[in-house]
């Protein structure tokens, strides 16, 4: 549970942190497509590969500071930078103000996990095995100390119940889809993800969070639209990055189940 401090204190440091993981994923979203090391060695720039000064690394105002570019070679350091800084921060403030009060530091590790696989789908229409077995990893532990707290297997059964039901859901209306049109109509980390959300949310939040990520799309499609941008039937959208947000919007208004 989070200290009896000031809330607006506990959601800066919440955001000041976030900003922080934020960096980190930043960094991770243009490194682990190329295969690279994200936690070995020190900060260095992607292009010349100098070595980042520490007051280079405050998240987002070194980046304002620099104009976008790197000190030493002016190559430029890119928007998804400061957008996952940003992003991690609202997250942190987000748990603290908005998620249950004994439910807050859970939420900002759930969300976090969730920015990194949401950027990199976004990014690069591309859902890491290994992160989505993380957030598998992290919803079972967060179930396991729900049991225990309650002296109950209840959490750990109903997790599981409702990681099968995300992960057969979508794997469902994929084979469906392939069968019917005879070519692949979703990403094969799509169905994992969803399961790996159910070990978080439950049976409700699973089915909650189609039906937020199909009412994301529907707007996404709509702006679109807007824009004036070519939209069909076979247009890709980041699946992965909607259920994200779904299920992060979802844990801070119900928590568990």
């Amino acid at each position: 549970m989070i200290p009896e401090w000031p809330i607006g204190l506990v959601a800066l440091v919440g955001s000041l942190a976030g900003a922080a993981i934020g960096s980190f994923i930043g960094t991770a979203l243009v490194r682990l497509p190329e295969g690279r090391q994200v936690l070995a060695g020190r900060s260095a720039c992607d292009a010349c590969e100098a070595p980042i000064l520490p007051q280079d690394l405050i998240p987002l105002v070194s980046w304002v500071i620099l104009g976008g570019k790197c000190r030493r070679c002016d190559a430029a350091i890119g928007i998804w930078q400061p957008v996952a800084e940003i992003a991690g921060a609202l997250i942190g403030g987000a748990a603290v103000m908005l998620a249950p009060p004994d439910l807050a530091l859970p939420a900002m590790m759930f969300g976090w996990q969730l920015l990194l696989l949401a950027l990199i789908d976004a990014r690069h229409l591309w859902l890491p095995r290994p992160l989505i077995g993380m957030l598998a990893a992290s919803g079972a532990a967060f179930a396991a100390y729900r049991a225990w707290e309650g002296a109950s297997v209840e959490p750990i059964v109903v997790a599981g119940v409702a990681g099968a039901l995300g992960f057969l859901m979508l794997w469902g209306v994929a084979r469906a889809y392939r069968a019917v049109r005879g070519r692949e109509g979703m990403g094969g980390g799509d169905p994992p993800l969803l399961g790996a959300i159910g070990l978080w949310l439950g049976p409700m939040g699973v089915i909650g969070t189609v039906i937020g990520a199909s009412l994301l799309g529907l707007a996404a499609a709509l702006v679109m639209l807007l824009l004036r941008r070519s939209v069909a039937a076979d247009t890709a959208l980041p699946l992965g990055s909607l259920m994200s947000a779904s299920a992060f919007a979802i844990f801070l208004v119900n928590g568990w189940g």
